[in-house]
């Protein structure tokens, strides 16, 4: 959680921990993937002992439902950040994925198979292992060819979208816009234009409903001030002004697997009781993950957040898998917990501090009180005096986002000394 409120505050000055453009990786691209990861981690030892399946199938659902709400409450568009005192959304344009909602069919997918599709064998050695999990790895490989035969096999056609027209207040004209053409009619492409991951959300979703501010726009070919926002170049090709949804239909059922990675992880720690043996088992998997997943990429296969191609999914499941294994080390193995109190505080509530902080409401309620305008407001001021004491604008905005996540870490600790927690 900590990362994410760094690389999506402080990522806007420092584009080296943004996300990457296009392909390649930075250390933004690794947030998601982790977050997937130990979702699957969890369920495995949620659902270690199933006594009844049809009431834990019941309350997956429940939930399922509830994260997926919450999701587009928070990104489909109702709140405006922290540069608008406004809320509200129109329906015509609300956006129906988003993180939580990515979250939501990974832990659905994952808990289903976790409750349904596990044989009640003894685990005594490793094929006793691959006996009681086998199937659940069947599912992952099955929903990772379909994903790899959309992305490669689907025929892309042209398509259209409408660019609408901007006043000089910057509002949208009621009655002016452009519409514009993008020529695909090809299979295969990763490009921004000509994807099979856009082309499926754009028929099933519809362009309106699309993530209006996709990271392409950050591209050479999208922006003067490359890898970071810009006016388009002179020679921009017409798809830098259309949105696209990292968080969609297909690229969402590529990063379901890194749930079921995730829960194997959790299987280890369940069946095996030694922490040497846990610790070999999770290594050995985690680079073979990150080498399958060079293989790929050497193969020709990017690695692509806003695609979660299946070479990118290898390569940040097994990254997440190596952390995952220190941290293990350093606090269950060699006790070294208090170093890890603060990780662990914002943990209890992950989904609490998200809301207020990644997702700025708190910030953007705080503004809401303001002196004669609204840019003479709390946060702005604090965050002017980070600027001016370190004198640059860069290193004051990440002063700030640190001293940012010091303090939502101390709320999270106190929340969990009063015993609150936010639970779906």
């Amino acid at each position: 959680m900590q990362l994410m409120i760094l690389v999506d505050d402080a990522g806007g000055v420092l584009p080296t921990i943004n996300h990457s453009p296009w392909n390649g990786v930075t250390i933004a691209d690794f947030v998601m993937p982790f977050f997937l990861f130990i979702v699957g981690v969890a369920l495995a030892l949620v659902y270690k002992n199933v006594s009844d399946k049809v009431a834990a199938t019941q309350k997956a659902i429940l939930r399922t439902i509830k994260i997926f709400i919450l999701g587009i409450i928070l990104q489909g568009g109702y709140f405006h950040g922290l540069d608008s005192l406004s809320y509200g959304v129109d329906l015509v344009h609300i956006r129906w994925f988003g993180v939580l909602q990515r979250i939501a069919i990974g832990y659905f997918l994952a808990a289903m198979c976790e409750i349904w599709l596990t044989s009640n064998g003894v685990v005594d050695s490793f094929l006793g292992f691959a006996r009681k999990y086998c199937i659940q790895w069947v599912v992952a490989v099955l929903l990772s060819t379909l994903y790899v035969g959309c992305l490669y096999g689907l025929y892309v056609p042209d398509w259209q979208f409408e660019v609408p027209a901007i006043n000089f207040h910057g509002t949208s004209l009621n009655n002016g816009s452009t519409m514009h053409t993008v020529k695909c009619g090809l299979r295969g492409s990763l490009g921004p234009p000509c994807n099979a991951v856009r082309m499926i959300d754009y028929s099933v979703l519809g362009v309106n409903h699309l993530y209006q501010h996709p990271v392409y726009k950050r591209t050479k070919e999208c922006s003067v001030n490359s890898p970071d926002y810009g006016p388009l170049p002179s020679n921009a090709p017409v798809w830098c002004q259309a949105p696209f949804d990292p968080e969609g239909l297909l690229s969402s059922i590529m990063a379901s697997v890194t749930c079921f990675i995730g829960l194997h992880f959790g299987h280890i720690l369940v069946n095996f009781k030694d922490h040497r043996e846990r610790i070999l088992n999770w290594i050995i998997s985690s680079l073979v993950l990150i080498l399958f997943g060079i293989f790929l990429d050497l193969l020709g296969m990017p690695l692509n957040k806003a695609l979660y191609t299946f070479s990118y999914m290898c390569i940040t499941s097994g990254a997440a898998g190596l952390l995952f294994s220190a941290i293990y080390f350093f606090v269950d193995m060699s006790g070294y917990r208090r170093p890890m109190v603060l990780l662990e505080w914002m943990g209890l509530n992950a989904l609490l501090i998200y809301a207020l902080a990644a997702c700025d409401l708190f910030a953007a309620a705080i503004q809401g009180f303001y002196w004669k305008t609204p840019q003479n407001n709390v946060v702005t001021v604090v965050e002017a005096l980070f600027e001016a004491v370190v004198h640059s604008k860069r290193w004051g905005k990440l002063a700030y986002v640190l001293s940012g996540i010091f303090f939502w870490s101390l709320v999270a600790g106190l929340l969990h000394m009063k015993g609150i927690y936010m639970k779906l």
